[in-house]
């Protein structure tokens, strides 16, 4: 997501069509919006041109749906069993798109191997 706002060069032609394909509808989780405003406290990112509280304003005027996690998804969590990453944002997202029946683009490789849990991905 946040390459989709502030960094598109480092989105592929394929996902790039994706996104600006009016017929998909694109959502973003709220577990995103949490986990790059942590990694901006801590130093760990830096997002030129945005803050992280434009980020929600700034996905929204793009035509994105954010997505929030509900409590019965939350308390579900712990049916997710398959360790494949250890950051729990990862994790979290993996999860949201697995009980809700999203496709996941991710370009972390390993994302491909949750598809054995359900998950679609691109």
């Amino acid at each position: 997501m946040l390459w989709v706002v502030a960094d598109t060069k480092k989105i592929s032609r394929k996902i790039r069509n994706i996104i600006t394909n009016p017929e998909n509808e694109i959502i973003i989780s709220a577990i995103s919006f949490w986990e790059i405003s942590l990694k901006s406290s801590l130093g760990k990112i830096t997002i030129t041109g945005f803050a992280p509280e434009d980020l929600p304003i700034a996905c929204l005027q793009m035509g994105f749906t954010i997505q929030p996690v509900s409590a019965q998804e939350a308390s579900n969590y712990h049916q997710f069993t398959a360790t494949y990453h250890k950051d729990p944002f990862d994790r979290m997202l993996i999860w949201h798109a697995i009980y809700n029946g999203y496709t996941l683009i991710s370009a972390d490789e390993n994302v491909q191997k949750y598809i054995s849990e359900g998950l679609k991905c691109i």
